[in-house]
């Protein structure tokens, strides 16, 4: 395991939350091989130990299909899967003042996932797929994403509303009008594969699926 000095673990620990929400949200999403982790560090975070925090964001990616990976266990396993794991730092100036960016490569695809803290100590996702988007993670999340039409969110709330779902939060974020949009919701309470399937009817959608945090 990545040793933490007593120093250290206070300036680590509000990235930690941040790092195990980046892998949770990128392993649940994962259906195929993976091949390729690569975690990025940009702003205040590059001048910290990052290797806790890599350990960390790969025991959440490898948690949804294994049961008994854990931060001290989880670059093991990477190696023993022929994972190529690979951690970089950046010295520039970005849009934020700290920043992680994980991506993921299987054999279907790359898919990447950042995120940042807000004040300080509160994790945010601010980019999915190249997408903006400002999004606190809650337990019960559904995520989807659709082609940016018209009537699109409407259609979708009023399946929730529907199966009595309430919505806490409504996260949205587009590539450009009209093209590949995001819909980031939490909700109060967890979706079943009946809803999933009244989401995934829904015309435009491409992907929808529980997460949970």
């Amino acid at each position: 395991m990545p040793s933490v000095t007593a120093e250290e673990a206070p300036r680590l620990r509000p990235y930690m939350r941040l790092a195990e929400q980046l892998g949770s949200f990128a392993g649940q999403l994962t259906r195929s091989g993976l091949q390729a982790v690569t975690i990025e560090y940009e702003g205040h975070v590059a001048t910290l130990n990052t290797r806790p925090l890599t350990a960390i964001a790969l025991a959440g990616l490898l948690g949804p299909a294994l049961d008994s990976v854990n931060l001290v266990n989880a670059p093991v396993i990477a190696r023993e899967r022929n994972v190529q794991v690979s951690e970089i730092k950046h010295d520039r100036d970005g849009d934020y003042q700290t920043l992680i960016r994980l991506s993921v490569t299987t054999d279907r695809r790359t898919r990447d996932v950042a995120g940042t803290l807000f004040g300080g100590d509160k994790p945010r996702l601010v980019e999915i797929k190249g997408i903006r988007v400002e999004a606190e993670l809650g337990r019960h999340m559904l995520y989807v994403t659709n082609e940016d039409k018209p009537g699109f969110i409407g259609r979708l709330g009023s399946v929730l509303g529907e199966a009595r779902v309430n919505i806490a939060t409504f996260h949205l974020g587009r590539a450009a009008p009209g093209a590949d949009a995001i819909a980031l919701i939490e909700v109060d309470q967890a979706l079943d594969d009946a809803l999933l399937a009244r989401v995934r009817a829904i015309p435009g959608v491409v992907q929808a699926e529980a997460l949970r945090f």
